[in-house]
């Protein structure tokens, strides 16, 4: 089997497990032809779920066995010590030996950052990996990172992610010379602490399409392509947002069924109520990077479905494709050939 366009699934991971990454791993293979799939996990279980969905081993379909599974809730320390036959660390492996050149994986976001950092360790140049994901906005969507990677960042650490995003945009998203905005209180210049009017002044001085400071409502209404922030406030920026996206659908489901009215209102309404359930539906961004590791690792959404863990495939592939951990590399090396500009801590 060719590595050249061939990923690794953890199919024991997250809520579904196979029957949530097997139909997904056999709807992309009828979509694209160059692409094949290692199937990580139980040797047994896999072959009884491929059977189910009239399905088999093949040249572009195999299996590689793991004896382990990596819990939802484990310490990401007891992961990487002790779940070394785990689904999430065989797929890991096999991208670090060459046999494949992206895992995908529904499992647990601090073990699988964990051990994909000892594993495929980070590219020249960045200190720490970070989480970037696509936020639905108006103008279709807003990359931000990082997205809960790490808690607390030094103005050279978030220039790297300005650095990151700026390539995620351009290669897998078609964004020309992306507008970069630093997540802030304010616009104003005086706003933020210092570390974000350090990495500021980084960015201000970089060949990155640097817009300034934009605020939390930037993220869903601005001009803007890119949001850099620390680990913690994008967390709990995109877990609002999940929120929030819940709040409307269940006020609209209420008032659409207040009364035999509102109800008649609704079925005139459902072609409008329908495409915006499509654009907004979150399986549709399903698929955060981890981004800046000498490899590719897509983590999907632990509950995710199988149209859902797609979306997650898709993006590894069109980060296969677009060679997105050399362009980073490419553009931090020549950022950091600017004198005075950033350096590693």
């Amino acid at each position: 089997m060719s590595a050249a366009l061939t990923l690794a699934l953890d199919t024991m991971s997250g809520d579904h497990g196979p029957e949530a990454v097997v139909p997904a791993a056999l709807a992309c293979l009828r979509d694209h032809d160059d692409v094949h799939f290692i199937l990580v996990g139980d040797q047994a279980a896999l072959e009884a779920c491929l059977k189910r969905h009239k399905a088999q081993v093949s040249q572009r379909l195999v299996i590689r066995h793991a004896s382990e599974v990596v819990g939802m809730s484990e310490a990401p320390s007891k992961a990487l010590r002790t779940k070394k036959d785990s689904s999430m660390r065989v797929a890991l492996n096999l991208v670090r030996d060459g046999e494949a050149k992206s895992c995908v994986s529904a499992g647990n976001t601090g073990a699988l950052m964990a051990t994909a950092r000892f594993v495929l360790k980070t590219l020249p140049g960045i200190d720490r990996p970070a989480i970037i994901s696509p936020i639905p906005s108006r103008q279709g969507h807003t990359l931000m990172l990082d997205l809960g990677a790490n808690a607390e960042c030094s103005p050279e650490q978030l220039f790297q992610f300005a650095v990151m995003g700026s390539v995620m945009a351009m290669a897998v998203h078609g964004r020309a010379n992306p507008r970069v905005g630093l997540l802030n209180i304010g616009a104003e210049e005086i706003k933020g602490n210092q570390q974000i009017q350090s990495a500021g002044k980084l960015l201000d001085g970089s060949d990155l399409n640097y817009i300034g400071y934009v605020e939390g409502d930037d993220i869903y209404l601005g001009d803007v392509d890119v949001v850099v922030c620390d680990g913690f406030t994008g967390n709990v920026a995109l877990k609002t947002s999940e929120g929030l996206g819940r709040l409307i659908a269940d006020f609209l489901r209420e008032e659409f069924s207040r009364n035999p009215l509102t109800k008649a209102a609704a079925l005139c309404a459902m072609p409008v109520l329908k495409a915006f359930r499509k654009r907004v539906d979150p399986r549709n961004y399903n698929g955060a990077t981890f981004v800046g590791l000498q490899g590719i690792v897509i983590k999907s959404h632990g509950d995710a479905d199988a149209v859902a863990f797609r979306s997650a495939i898709e993006t590894a592939i069109k980060e296969l494709e677009t060679d997105v951990p050399r362009r980073i590399s490419s553009l931090l090396a020549s950022a950091l050939d600017r004198p005075c500009q950033t350096g590693t801590s």
